[in-house]
């Protein structure tokens, strides 16, 4: 064995207790308020990191996405197992609706927010009503707490860079978001009903494990009962020698609350590279022996044997990636929970999954007697209980590649449509952006016009936008009756139309116009207007013109304002 797996497994190594109550089951000792749980002789601590467009990326991209997140992989510390954790759970619907929905204000305008809010159940209930949440748990052992509040401060820094260069947000959860992720899962249905209180839970000397754990936890040889819910634990046996990027997603793209993790224990490269050169040299001296072998037999022209021409090949080709290709050796472990509402449905889902591992050719298998210790290894607490290792390098293990699509429903945002990917609901708040502009884009007859009156009767009914003042463009008339119907006070139109009697006056000028000297900017912008109206363009003679009429323009405007006692002379016209 391995020098890291022996060091591992010593470290790792606990005393068996048989669990006489619910809570013994859950394998965290302590926790501190800034996230750091004490797990077995281990410390842990988990970050969330945002999902990135992967699936919806040109080639070009995936394979820069994919030397990223590869890169990130061959970062990890060898000392520390990392776990990598795909958790899908249902949206709550109480929640949901709080976030999306439009309070009513008692106006005219109620009608049209109760038609609006009735649209967006509407289509959040065709929609997949499944949020991925992704998380990454490091777990190390250290002296004290002390000493692992500095590793992971190193640590977290150094995650925080590498999913920032994929594009992805990396952020640490504390004490509290980590038991919420343990009591939603354990707890399915009452994920409204988590409250933690560190400060009342000391007064009332009650454990942190009473707020999370499940009724009861009733074991089966391949599957298990929490509370009212069925769950089963499955690993994944078998790899295939080419997998494509998309097993992992099409293993989550479930409609069901599920738990996917990668257990990933990084080898030091010198280690690793002995270790190979280790297995080559018994190849080929077992090459060498059945060669001995055949000679002995007169039998000069025996070809050497498949298998072992493929075992030597192998070695070789690993060697090389350790030594040439900057790979490093990586043992990983595959463990997928499935939950759901009767047993029947459960069998019904883990046949699907199955299959899909099939279709990918990999084999996954169910657990036997050990569904609890899966389940552990399953959740980002930060313990590892199954042993079902597969050496791995880093390329073989970035395949299995956790991004898939990003999701936009910030609370309070508007709607703008459904997800192509995850079918779910696009809410976007516009005031979270670091710039605010927008353009529609489409062929003719896609809903173009459709969108921008919907845009804009949610500024219009919505109390967040109650202040702003909405400016209409319109020279074909389209958006007059929308105006009308909620309210003038809130919006202005302007027909810009031939012969009509809205106009905009292109020598404005406002307070701080220009960077530099604004009327020379003006008459830049005078000529392009003229360019774009006469398609002869403008000759030198009348932007000569152009230039002095300009020049002259405003301090005439200027005096006339003087003459007027205007605040400022900018703001004549």
């Amino acid at each position: 064995m391995i020098k890291t797996i022996k060091t591992m497994s010593k470290q790792e190594k606990e005393r068996y207790t048989v669990p006489r109550k619910v809570q013994d089951v859950i394998p965290v000792r302590r926790i501190w308020p800034d996230g750091i749980f004490l797990v077995g002789n281990k410390f842990s601590k988990t970050y969330k990191f945002s999902d990135i467009n992967y699936l919806v990326a040109s080639r070009e991209d995936k394979e820069s996405m994919f030397l990223t997140y590869s890169e990130l992989l061959n970062s990890l510390d060898s000392g520390a197992v990392t776990k990598i954790t795909i958790n899908n759970r249902r949206m709550n619907q109480a929640n949901f609706e709080t976030s999306i929905l439009m309070p009513m204000q008692g106006d005219f305008r109620d009608e049209y927010r109760g038609e609006y809010n009735q649209m967006l159940l509407d289509k959040a209930t065709g929609a997949n009503g499944i949020m991925q949440e992704k998380y990454i748990t490091i777990s190390v052992v250290k002296k004290d707490i002390e000493e692992a509040r500095a590793y992971f401060s190193r640590v977290g820094a150094d995650l925080i860079s590498h999913f920032a260069a994929l594009g992805s947000k990396c952020v640490e959860l504390d004490a509290t978001e980590r038991l919420r992720i343990l009591h939603d899962f354990y707890r399915q249905g009452e994920e409204s009903e988590f409250v933690f209180n560190a400060r009342e839970m000391m007064k009332r000397g009650h454990s942190f494990k009473d707020y999370i754990c499940p009724d009861g936890i009733e074991k089966k040889s391949d599957y298990l009962k929490l509370g009212g819910k069925f769950c089963r634990v499955l690993f994944l046996k078998d790899y295939a020698s080419y997998i494509k990027d998309n097993m992992v997603t099409e293993l989550t793209d479930f409609n069901r609350n599920l738990m996917f993790s990668i257990d990933i224990v990084p080898v030091p490269t010198d280690e690793a590279v002995r270790e190979v050169e280790n297995r080559l040299l018994g190849v080929e001296t077992n090459i060498t022996n059945w060669q001995r072998r055949q000679n002995a037999n007169n039998n000069f022209s025996a070809v050497v044997p498949y298998d072992m021409e493929l075992q030597r090949k192998e070695s070789k080709e690993f060697l090389d990636d350790l030594t040439t290709r900057d790979q490093r050796m990586m043992f990983a472990v595959m463990t997928l929970a499935i939950t759901a509402d009767t047993k029947e449905q459960l069998d019904s889902d883990t046949e699907a999954v199955l299959s899909v591992a099939r279709k990918h050719m990999c084999q996954l298998a169910v657990l036997k007697f050990q569904q609890l210790d899966g389940l552990n290894t399953a959740l980002p607490i930060g313990v590892r209980k199954i042993n079902a290792f597969r050496t791995l390098t880093t390329e073989s293990l970035a395949v299995f590649i956790p991004f898939k699509v990003q999701e936009i429903q910030d609370k309070g945002g508007i709607y703008f449509g459904e997800n192509a990917i995850s079918h779910n609901l696009i809410m976007c708040n516009k005031a979270n952006l670091l710039n605010q502009s927008a353009f529609l884009l489409g062929v003719p007859g896609a809903g173009k016009s459709f969108s921008a009156k919907e845009l804009i009767a949610f500024l219009m009914l919505h109390p967040d936008y109650a202040n702003d003042d909405i400016l209409i463009c319109d020279p074909e008339g389209e958006f007059g009756a929308l105006v009308k119907a909620l309210g003038r006070e809130k919006a202005t139109v302007a027909h810009l139309v031939a012969g009509g009697k809205d106009r905009l006056n292109a020598m404005y000028m406002v307070e701080g116009y220009g960077e530099q000297n604004p009327i020379v900017e003006k008459s830049q912008f005078v000529m392009s207007l003229i360019e774009q109206i006469d398609k002869r363009g403008v000759g030198p003679q009348h932007k000569s013109i152009i230039d002095r009429c300009t020049a002259l323009v405003y301090p005439e405007a200027e005096k006339a304002c003087l003459l007027y006692t205007s605040p400022s002379p900018r703001d004549c016209s």
